[in-house]
């Protein structure tokens, strides 16, 4: 399934006529998925919109909204022909309207559907990098009940997560992605509301005039009950499902039994130590694990973890790019787990020393990777390898495991 990129459309073509009116009701088929999962039709007048809450496939009639990055945006007002595929969703709150929870926006489809739409959209982005082995989706263990951490949002009268629809708050009173000791927490947050200490202070404001709301973040986790839940504090990051964490744990560890004990492993974007301990525990003599996070690191270098050398740096810095090559020196693997934005100089950070023979990308992000991906092949690496796996079901969101080594 393609990655989507809209044409820019010229100031001209608007003033021609060929954005519709906002409220224009128009019939059309959905065509494919947007990178975000919204599906993507043709307005008759020759305009692409996207339009959540309908999957390829499907026909219905259509409210248009606005024009919103050179696409259209438009909302369903009747499906006059669903997909097979089509359920109900398990949780009450789920929606696409002011109000409702953008949090799990597939859950309309069937699993097998979401697992097969992933599949397609990863096949194809990676077509131009001819990886050698595209293996088939891993699912989730579990589609509910997956989720070991959370981030709510309250106003002192209500809490829940932000409405897609228009970024405001969306109150819950259930989250059945929430694993039972999350969703124990959540009630004992819900328990304790109106709570004045939840109004305001340290909030986000998100939206204009009209949606000027200032929000209290509540972060939790298996470890935190509702009396001790953080308060306008980011928890260190985690893999939020511990199922396929130990998946892709495991993947690394069956991949270092091949290497080469005795030489040196770059590990970049370490966290607290995730794929850290998989580094250590395989024995190799030398691991330079290297993040930006101070209370990550200060926590991974306290563990004392055999072989391992913790070194705090920016990494989207490449002015310290040369100071840690000097002190890592010659390296024969690296692994690196980047966030979001991936690692925009990860071919300038290579180029300033010898090249490693085996690289690990662990990407949270297809887009990114691609464009790293794309960093990478003219150095002479081949990518060798591609494992997807599902991290957060009912959403777009897919995680992949690549291995390239340097030819």
């Amino acid at each position: 399934m393609p990655i989507f990129r809209p044409k820019a459309k010229t100031k001209a073509s608007a003033k021609a006529g060929n954005v519709p009116p906002a409220g224009e009701i128009f019939t059309a088929t959905v065509r494919d998925l947007a990178s975000d999962g919204r599906g993507i039709a043709s307005h008759p007048g020759g305009l692409t919109v996207f339009v959540p809450g309908v999957w390829p496939g499907e026909q219905g009639r259509f409210r248009f909204l606005e024009l919103q990055n050179r696409v259209g945006r438009a909302e369903l007002v009747e499906l006059l022909e669903a997909s097979p595929e089509r359920t109900t969703p398990r949780c009450p709150h789920h929606g696409f309207a002011a109000g409702d929870c953008g949090g799990c926006p597939w859950q309309f489809m069937s699993y097998p559907a979401q697992l097969a739409a992933k599949q397609a959209r990863v096949e194809a982005a990676l077509a131009g990098f001819g990886p050698a082995v595209l293996h088939p989706i891993w699912p989730s263990p579990n589609i509910y009940a997956y989720r070991n951490r959370a981030q709510l949002k309250a106003d002192g009268k209500q809490l829940g997560y932000l409405s897609a629809a228009s970024h405001r708050l969306a109150a819950i009173e259930q989250c059945p992605i929430l694993t039972a000791p999350n969703r124990e927490t959540l009630a004992g947050l819900i328990a304790r509301l109106p709570n004045r200490e939840w109004e305001s202070a340290g909030g986000s404001r998100r939206g204009g005039k009209k949606e000027g709301e200032h929000w209290t973040s509540l972060n939790l986790d298996e470890s935190l009950s509702a009396d001790r839940v953080q308060v306008n504090q980011r928890l260190p990051f985690q893999q939020a499902n511990d199922a396929q964490n130990r998946a892709m744990r495991d993947w690394l560890a069956r991949r270092c039994d091949a290497l080469d004990k005795d030489a040196t492993v770059l590990e970049l974007f370490c966290g607290s130590g995730n794929f850290t301990r998989i580094l250590s525990a395989a024995g190799f003599a030398s691991i330079v694990a290297v993040d930006g996070s101070g209370p990550a690191t200060e926590a991974l270098d306290r563990e004392s973890l055999p072989g391992v050398k913790v070194l705090n740096c920016d990494l989207f810095q490449s002015a310290s790019f040369a100071p840690v090559r000097r002190q890592v020196g010659r390296f024969s693997t690296l692994l690196l787990d980047p966030p979001r934005d991936g690692m925009r100089d990860l071919k300038r950070f290579l180029a300033s020393g010898a090249l490693p023979e085996n690289i690990f990308y662990v990407s949270c992000n297809l887009a990114t990777l691609q464009r790293d991906l794309a960093q990478l092949l003219p150095l002479g690496y081949e990518l060798m390898e591609v494992q997807p796996l599902d991290q957060a079901p009912h959403t777009a969101h897919v995680e992949l495991l690549c291995a390239l080594r340097r030819q």
